[in-house]
């Protein structure tokens, strides 16, 4: 930061908002299960076996050609506000589901630049420069949360932590380490919008939970690094409350549901 004053902050009180901004993000996705009727877990079967093997290869030139086109676009075109990305987004889903599975897989380097530059453009909102190499590794990471089709808070916690181990690895590393993860995720995106009659619904459905539920996780994760430049609390200090955070949430929710 430029201005050698800091800002005040509450720990707790951030903390508690950046809990919230992860309650959201997983929200939306549940949402959009409840509308298709289905479980995550049961969606990869309604590909075919050859995309499936293929899939970790098709993410990872996707999260290349988004790494690469979102951070060149960054010159030519401002950042647009988080409803503009989700509408968008949204389109494209629409598109990509009318044609089945084959356009699907066409729309899916698309959408993940949309994703990518809506995820530097919140990382630039928290005070970052995402043309820094250092935290264009940081918006790849977001892509290594659970994903909105796949109900796993451990994971979405996990990729928080997953920046400790960036130093020293480059983008291709960070790339080739988050595509498995991610391949399961796209995977499921992938067979939601397969579903026959309804594709163009379901592609709208997922790309509205996708983008919406990946600002929200950028959020977060950009939210927490702030918190630690600004205040030199380190961030597997900043992780460890937001953990706990949700779990006394989750625990008072159960207790109400209990009573």
């Amino acid at each position: 930061m430029s201005d050698t004053t800091l800002p005040t902050y509450s720990l707790p009180a951030e903390i508690a908002v950046l809990a919230e901004r992860h309650r959201a993000a997983n929200s939306v996705g549940m949402q959009v299960l409840n509308l298709l009727g289905n479980q995550a877990d049961s969606l990869m079967d309604r590909l075919p076996d050859g995309v499936k093997s293929g899939l970790e290869e098709a993410t990872r030139g996707a999260l290349n050609v988004s790494f690469h086109a979102a951070r060149y676009s960054r010159g030519k075109v401002g950042d647009k506000q988080s409803w503009l990305n989700t509408a968008f987004a949204t389109a494209m889903g629409a598109v990509g589901g009318a044609g089945g599975l084959v356009s699907s897989l066409g729309e899916l380097p698309v959408t993940t630049t949309v994703l990518m530059r809506a995820i530097q453009g919140i990382a630039a909102e928290h005070g970052f420069d995402p043309n820094d190499p250092e935290i264009a590794k940081e918006c790849l990471t977001v892509f290594a949360s659970a994903g909105p089709l796949e109900k796993d808070d451990g994971a979405d916690i996990a990729f928080l932590s997953a920046r400790l181990a960036l130093t020293g690895a480059t983008a291709q590393r960070v790339i080739a380490a988050i595509a498995p993860r991610m391949s399961i995720v796209m995977g499921q995106k992938l067979a939601t919008q397969a579903v026959p009659v309804i594709g163009a619904a379901a592609g709208a459905a997922v790309n509205f939970a996708f983008t919406n539920y990946y600002q929200q996780m950028a959020h977060v994760h950009f939210g927490l690094l702030a918190l630690s430049r600004d205040t030199a609390v380190p961030m597997a200090t900043l992780v460890a409350q937001l953990r706990d955070a949700l779990e006394n949430t989750d625990k008072k929710v159960k207790n109400n549901d209990d009573a």
